[in-house]
């Protein structure tokens, strides 16, 4: 999977501070984290495949 479409949002800070500490916890970053999370949202739902779901 390309890493060339970013992505911008506003989040709640105590989300923001609480995806920093996770991150840092499983020595990824925000970005990283975030993909993963998202990736696993849409594969448990149907809507990613296992084999484009790089992040898991």
């Amino acid at each position: 999977m390309s890493k060339t479409h970013p992505l911008g949002f506003r989040i709640e800070r105590e989300i923001k501070e609480a995806l920093v500490k996770a991150a840092k916890d499983d020595h990824r970053s925000v970005s990283s984290l975030v993909e993963l999370v998202i990736a696993r949202w849409l594969k448990e739902r149907g809507y990613l495949s296992d084999a484009t779901d790089k992040a898991a």
